[in-house]
């Protein structure tokens, strides 16, 4: 290939960078896709495909959402769990039902689906927030951040999960700035939807969901713009009409209310277990997460459980406070773990190293930015900055590191905060490169004479 040609190629993806940017995307989840294979195993960071690998076989199979052995947490067989997502073993269902049990063909069409949509929302909200450039930037370090390829052809809900956040949190800014009261309703029903989704894929959103509707509707008392109230009264008919088939199928199935999902009991009872004492162990051996649970209360349901664990862990809470304290404060350092560790194995050090710790420092360079410019625009006032679109994004990333902070931390639960400040990354990047064209513009000047 020519000198000529390349130069060519290179003009074609400046002229057009999104289209050659969703593409690497694309290219990168579909090779991890194919390098996992057609079968599934406990990759690190990974284990839970397996589980979902296994309910989809049981669901295609006739025997509803059950496992046939003993399985996590310590649901018997062919006892009914919502420890899962529903949503996201569904799709796992109907696209084994429509090309039989390979697990190769979910990891394909979920990494070209993800491997569009994602950089695409980055890009998006990288330009509302700020600009062009700067969406496109933050789309081109979504499309190579090591941690969303590898989870891309994972069979877990992250994926569909970090881009729904993303989906919702553009939304939810739209609504706040929209002065056409025609498109409220469209807004509001954008948000809706993305919010459903997000919530099926992983309850814990529920939690945010307060912060956001109260961010939206400040923001619009502080524009002196009409309240949303139809807007928001859509998005909640539509997340509840979300939710509602999971809790009256829940209910017909373990005779009690299960909002969504078995988890959030097991997740607090174990994170804040005395076997920590006071420093958070993130992961332990499965069989000492089991022997945690006392034999008196093993003999109830999943659903059952689940609600009792949550009572004893809260008594953990209750009982020792100060402890609750210290362990909560020692789960910061795992959740925002970027350094090399010995007892991590090669892969997830690669991961770890190569994207959010490559891409932390400009996060905080970005974020740095972000509020020196929003003090000079609208004053030195935190309001008017937690009001604003980027306030949002750090509202965001303040509240779901706090739930997990006080909760239960895994690296993997950090992603979507890994996401969502993305865009200030690629406003520090931006920032950089401008400067260095500032002061070696004969860079620039080169490449323009070359002929």
């Amino acid at each position: 290939m020519t000198r000529t040609s390349n130069k060519n190629i290179l003009q074609t993806i400046v002229a057009q960078p999104l289209p050659f940017i969703l593409t690497v995307a694309v290219l990168l989840r579909v090779a991890i896709a194919f390098a996992m294979g057609d079968t599934v195993a406990a990759l690190p960071g990974i284990f839970d495909q397996v589980s979902y690998h296994n309910l989809a076989l049981r669901v295609i199979g006739g025997h509803g959402f059950s496992f046939g052995e003993l399985w996590w947490p310590i649901t018997p067989a062919d006892a009914p769990t919502a420890h899962w997502s529903f949503l996201y073993t569904l799709y796992l269902s109907l696209i084994y039902t429509l090309f039989g049990p390979h697990p190769l063909a979910a990891r394909v069409l979920q990494a070209v689906i993800v491997g569009i949509l994602h950089p695409y929302i980055a890009f998006r909200i990288g330009e509302r927030l700020f600009s062009k450039t700067v969406g496109l930037v933050a789309a081109g370090i979504t499309a190579v951040y090591v941690y969303f390829f590898y989870y891309g052809a994972a069979l877990m809900t992250e994926p569909f999960y970090i881009t729904a956040i993303l989906f919702s949190l553009f939304f939810g800014i739209r609504l706040s700035e929209n002065l056409d009261r025609k498109l409220d309703i469209n807004f509001g029903v954008a948000l809706g939807i993305s919010m459903g989704i997000t919530i099926l894929l992983r309850q814990v959103f529920l939690l945010f969901i307060p912060f956001l509707f109260l961010w939206i509707w400040i923001v619009r008392v502080r524009r002196k713009v009409e309240l949303p109230l139809l807007p928001s009264l859509v998005s909640i008919v539509l997340v509840i009409a979300f939710i509602l088939p999971a809790t009256l199928y829940n209910y017909s199935r373990f005779g009690r209310f299960v909002l969504l999902n078995t988890n959030s009991g097991y997740a607090f009872f174990w994170g804040n277990h005395p076997i920590h004492g006071m420093k958070f162990i993130p992961i332990l051996p499965t069989e000492t997460y089991q022997e945690m649970i006392p034999e008196e209360v093993r003999h109830l349901d999943e659903a059952a459980l689940d609600q009792e664990l949550l009572k004893r862990g809260i008594r953990f809470v209750t009982d020792d406070p100060g402890r609750y304290v210290l362990l909560s404060l020692s789960r910061i350092p795992p959740y925002f773990n970027f350094w090399y560790s010995s007892d991590s194995s090669t892969l997830s050090n690669i991961s770890r190293i190569g994207s959010f710790g490559l891409f932390l420092p400009f996060m905080v360079y970005g974020i740095w930015l972000s509020v020196k410019k929003n003090a000079v625009e609208h004053g030195n006032h935190f309001l008017n900055l937690l009001f604003s679109p980027q306030g949002l994004l750090m509202l965001f990333a303040i509240v779901y590191s706090g739930v997990h902070i006080l909760t239960w931390t895994l690296i993997r639960y950090r992603l979507p905060v890994d996401a969502v400040l993305i865009p200030f990354a690629g406003l520090a990047l931006v920032e950089l490169v401008q400067r260095i064209l500032k002061t070696r513009p004969q860079v620039l000047q080169q490449y323009q004479r070359e002929p």
